[in-house]
């Protein structure tokens, strides 16, 4: 008669141990110092992407060596001054990211196998010393977390092409996952939408109208397959629906054009301008394809926009803050975070 053999649990056999398992904030990047030594560092590895660029020739090439990283650095390193934290000697973007990172750390914090960096795609802190300070805490998984709510072959592939070349480097690699992008998901959108009438409750005017813009895109890119701009019209779409409120009231638009080319449109810039001509005196403006407040959101939107929409007959104009580390920005980190980690913890 064959004798039964005891099943001893996990913890009796002492056989299971739950791999260490990292999540690696990453944002877009930027300069190290705000002059224009550290600008230009910071556009030529950015503007040397084939992902961002897609032409890399060799005219592309003479353009950006010979005109734009001689003359660009020092107006850019101007608008970056605007804005510097300069308490911490960063940019606002890497102040947020830093702070996210911990936070997200801390919600997390009951599964103690999880250990959490961040990065940035361009400049400082690198994927790659990201990647090697998750590894040497013991992660033998990854969960990568582009911090782009829409995505595009521009952020959050580029995201994935770096991870991959370091991972390449790498003999014993890390087993590696990536979220997905988040535009639509109903804990995302409450929190925009949250965040909208939390501000507008403060402000000393009521808005006609409210801009949702968004980083713009060359329309090419989007006429080869880039399912950036469908995903933003679903953003806003959902948006419009959590705050009840037609197409004439929440405006779709497009910022942060760069050269010739024809990029995605309304252009943000063009419809603030057009808004003032048309006799609107009082709007506010929201970014949701921004994780955290940089350049593009506080001084292009709340500063040069805003100067825009007074120069042409506007009176009132607000920039509604990036959800950055709130309680509730965290949250969809987190959310999107331990979705993505099913399995693993």
């Amino acid at each position: 008669m064959n004798t039964a053999i005891p099943i001893e649990s996990p913890q009796q056999a002492g056989a299971v141990r739950l791999p260490h398992v990292g999540v690696l904030l990453v944002n877009l990047g930027t300069p190290d110092t705000a002059d224009a030594a550290g600008v230009r560092v910071y556009l030529k590895e950015f503007l040397s992407d084939p992902r961002v660029i897609e032409n890399q020739g060799l005219i592309w090439k003479l353009i950006l060596n010979g005109i734009i990283l001689r003359r660009r650095p020092g107006i850019k390193a101007l608008d970056y001054r605007k804005i510097w934290n300069k308490e911490r000697d960063e940019s606002p973007l890497k102040t947020i990211t830093r702070a996210q990172a911990e936070k997200l750390a801390r919600g997390v914090a009951g599964h103690d196998h999880v250990e959490v960096d961040w990065a940035m795609r361009y400049g400082n802190p690198s994927i790659k010393a990201g990647i090697a300070s998750l590894v040497k805490r013991g992660c033998e998984r990854i969960l990568v977390v582009p911090l782009y709510p829409q995505y595009s072959a521009a952020t959050s592939a580029t995201v994935c092409d770096e991870v991959f070349r370091v991972l390449a480097s790498m003999r014993a690699q890390p087993t590696l996952r990536v979220t997905p992008p988040y535009y639509d998901t109903p804990d995302y959108i409450e929190a925009i939408g949250s965040s909208i009438e939390s501000h507008l409750a403060t402000l000393s005017f009521k808005p006609e109208l409210i801009v949702a813009s968004f980083h713009g895109m060359p329309k090419e890119y989007v006429d080869k397959g880039d399912p950036y701009q469908a995903q933003c019209i679903a953003t806003v779409d959902a948006l419009r629906a959590r705050l009840g409120l037609d197409a004439s009231k929440l405006l779709l638009t497009f910022q942060s054009r760069f050269g010739n080319a024809e990029w995605l449109q309304p252009y943000t810039d063009k419809t603030i301008e057009r808004l003032a001509r048309d006799g609107v005196r009082r709007i506010a403006v929201v970014m949701p394809g921004f994780a955290a407040d940089c350049l593009e959101t506080l001084e292009e939107i709340a500063q040069e926009n805003a100067e825009i929409f007074r120069h042409h007959g506007g009176e009132a104009f607000s920039a509604i803050p990036c959800l950055n580390d709130s309680e509730a920005g965290v949250n969809v980190i987190r959310e999107l975070v331990l979705r993505e980690l099913q399995g693993w913890i």
